[in-house]
């Protein structure tokens, strides 16, 4: 049976048709023609698919998409202000972060999900919060690094909460 699911998307009020079994991954793609919430394993294991619900990183391929409803999801598309990216995103690009690109949406949203709660990380803290994405290029480094220099301001001040 299908249902109408209302709920926000990167700060808009917006509407997707859902199955019963369908998972928010399958909502975001399928229903509303998103790529940027990947599909690598659909399992929970590998985090491309990562988006930001409610404030926190979850992996979309692991929610049911009826379970939404009323709530806000935030995917990379959503940061970006105009043509500004957020200081995450810039960070990434900066430092040299993705690779081949395709864990980047999911390490990004881990990254600002964690940031919004933690916004004065250590290292270690960073390397824990974006250890359930997979890179399969190595390139873990870059990534840390790269939310190094944005907590400490290099590319700007981090918004508040999901805020471009």
């Amino acid at each position: 049976m299908s249902k109408i699911l209302k709920f926000n998307l990167n700060g808009n009020p917006t509407e997707v048709k859902s199955g019963d079994a369908d998972t928010l991954l399958e909502a975001l793609r399928d229903g509303l023609g998103l790529t940027s919430p990947k599909c690598g394993c659909n399992r929970g294991d590998c985090g491309s698919c990562t988006v930001i619900l409610n404030g926190d990183a979850v992996k979309s391929c692991t929610v049911l998409a009826l379970t939404i409803e009323g709530k806000s999801v935030w995917t990379v598309d959503g940061l970006i202000d105009g043509d500004k990216l957020h200081p995450i995103q810039k960070a990434f690009h900066e430092y040299g972060a993705p690779q081949c690109g395709y864990c980047t949406p999911g390490m990004v949203n881990a990254a600002v999900a964690f940031v919004n709660h933690n916004p004065s990380p250590t290292e270690e803290e960073v390397k824990d919060a974006l250890s359930g994405n997979l890179c399969r290029c190595g390139g873990y480094k870059k990534y840390v690094e790269a939310v190094m220099a944005a907590v400490k301001g290099e590319f700007g001040p981090l918004p508040k909460g999901c805020d471009k």
